[in-house]
This record gives C-alpha cells, structure tokens and sequence, in this order.
C-alpha cells in the first residue's frame, strides 16, 4: 500500500493544536513537506519541531484569522509565491459555540460560513492550479459526524458543518476528472479541547460532575471511550495518500461507532 508523500507539500489549516497538529505532524511522518496554518505564530513555532524531516522536507507555517477570509486569501497567495504549489489541503477549523439553531442571531450563521466554508472555498481556489498542474490533488475537510446526524445543543455547527459536506460532495464531482479528490472526515468526540469546552457546559447545564458527565457521553460510544486526534489524522494521511486516490466524494466517522445511521 502506497502511503508515501514524499515530494508533496501540505497546507494544514488549525494546526497549532488538537487535530490539526496531528495531521500536520502524520503527514511529516509520511513526507511531505507541512505548511502550519492557524492565528497563533506562537503556537505554530512550538509545533514545528514535532514534524518530522528526516526526508529533507522544508516545514513552514502561515497566520491569519479565519474569521476574515481576505486574510486567508492574501497569507495562502503570498505562500503561494515564495513556496510554490500545494497537492494536499486539510481544511480545519474550531466549531462555532454551541446552542439551539431556534435562538441563534443570524449573524451567528454569517460568522461561522465566513469561518469554514468560506474560508474554504478561498483556499481551494487558490491551490485547484497548482494541483491541476500537478495531476495530484487531496482536498480533505476535517467537520462533524453532525453531517449524518445532528447534535443537540450545536445547531449553528449543524448547519453550517452541513452545508460544507453538500459543498465537498459538489466538488468531488467537478474535480475527479483532473485526478483532485475531495473527502470529509467526521471525527466523533475526540479527547480535544473542543470536547474540554463541551464537557465543561454540560456540567454547569446539568450541574453533574465532570465524571458523570463524561460516564454520559461514553456510553453513547460503542467502543466506550473518546477519541485520539492521532486517530482522527489516520484517516486523514490515509485519504491523503495515493493508497487512498480511487476513494472521493465520501463522509469518513471516525468515531468510535457513535453515530447511529450508515
């Protein structure tokens, strides 16, 4: 099997923490050559020395927030000039807070579609050339089992997280015929501080201790325990790979069994 990314170069938005440094440092494992992206420098700096280089690979890192699309725009354009093409995206960011879709301000929903699909959106824009050129491309959205089946209390993510999934699958379709595949992965609760934050709301909502509450979430999992984001990055450098290149157009779980339709 075929997981060899030497010569690549991947883009890895998120990555200063949780999942997205462990596909940064999975795909430096297999390697390709890693561009951090996320709004912290400093967080970034700490990262780099985790990846891997033993194959010679030049490691980078870019900053801009998210939230503001132009600056993703202008940071991926200018790494574009100095660096020279991406083959591997891994589009990553944290989920808007959580509660019910009924009371969310619309500015909520604006937010978060600036903050994953738009942003998205931007940065394949920006690399579909060099992939094009390249015959190799991986474009792989890191969201939510939420996709399949909505979680309570998170309905801005919901919909949101959905509307990047319909977008993935439309691009899947359009991309295949220059050798680009598009995938999602849906990673269930993984031991992130995504799911601290989530642990720690229900706590004070149903004023249960922190093991109650996690005892809860647990029993919903078929294999009784969270995730590991090296888990989640698996599946990822998997669909990042040529072993993965007949494989797009697909909502990847990774968790643990959790959710409750095919």
């Amino acid at each position: 099997m075929d997981l060899n990314l030497h010569g690549k170069r991947a883009l890895v938005c998120g990555s200063s923490q949780g999942i997205g440094r462990a596909c940064a440092e999975q795909l430096a494992a297999l390697g390709a050559s890693v561009v951090l992206f996320a709004r912290d420098r400093d967080k970034l700096e700490a990262v780099k020395p985790s990846l891997d280089m033993s194959a010679g690979q030049k490691h980078g890192e870019l900053v801009a927030d998210f939230a503001y699309p132009a600056q993703v725009k202008a940071a991926v354009e200018n790494e574009l000039a100095k660096g020279g093409p991406f083959e591997i995206l891994i589009n990553n960011t944290g989920g808007p807070p959580p509660g019910p879709a009924h009371s969310a301000a619309p500015q909520e929903f604006i937010d978060a579609f600036n903050l994953h699909l738009i942003s998205n959106q931007t940065l394949v824009q920006a690399l579909l050339p060099g992939m094009k050129a390249a015959g190799y491309g991986r474009v792989i959205n890191i969201i939510s089992t939420s996709v399949k089946q909505p979680l309570n209390g998170l309905g801005v993510s919901n919909t949101v997280r959905g509307a990047v999934a319909s977008w993935a699958k439309t691009l899947a379709n359009e991309l295949g015929q220059f050798n680009i595949t598009v995938n999602n992965v849906l990673p269930g609760a993984t031991a992130t501080v995504r799911l601290e934050a989530i642990i720690e709301g229900k706590m004070q909502k149903l004023g249960k201790t922190r093991e109650e509450v996690e005892q809860a979430e647990k029993a919903s999992i078929p294999l009784g325990r969270f995730g590991e984001a090296a888990e989640i990055a698996n599946a990822v450098a998997f669909l990042a790979s040529p072993a993965a290149s007949y494989i797009s157009g697909i909502n990847l779980p990774v968790d643990g069994g959790r959710t409750g339709c095919l």
